[in-house]
């Protein structure tokens, strides 16, 4: 079965480049926006207040690499390590 919007296989997981989607002015979703909203209060930034999903996408990815979100730990919130 092909799926249409990736143009490959369902089931299949491709590469997701936000700078890459052709919907360029698709709004951002509820869940971006508000996620957004957390991870630009954590280091004090504003977030625009009008995105699409592809920039609200790269957003995420900056902001998470600037608050450490999203990064595989190998500590445990009591500072036990696991493998």
């Amino acid at each position: 079965m092909v799926d249409s919007n990736s143009g490959g296989n369902v089931g299949s997981n491709p590469e997701n480049i936000p700078s890459e989607w052709t919907a360029d002015d698709v709004p951002m979703t509820g869940p971006q926006e508000s996620y957004l909203r957390t991870l630009a209060q954590e280091i004090g930034r504003a977030v625009p207040g009008v995105m699409t999903r592809a920039q609200a996408s790269c957003l995420i990815d900056e902001l998470q690499q600037q608050t450490g979100r999203g990064t595989l730990s190998t500590t445990a919130d009591d500072g036990t390590e696991f493998a």
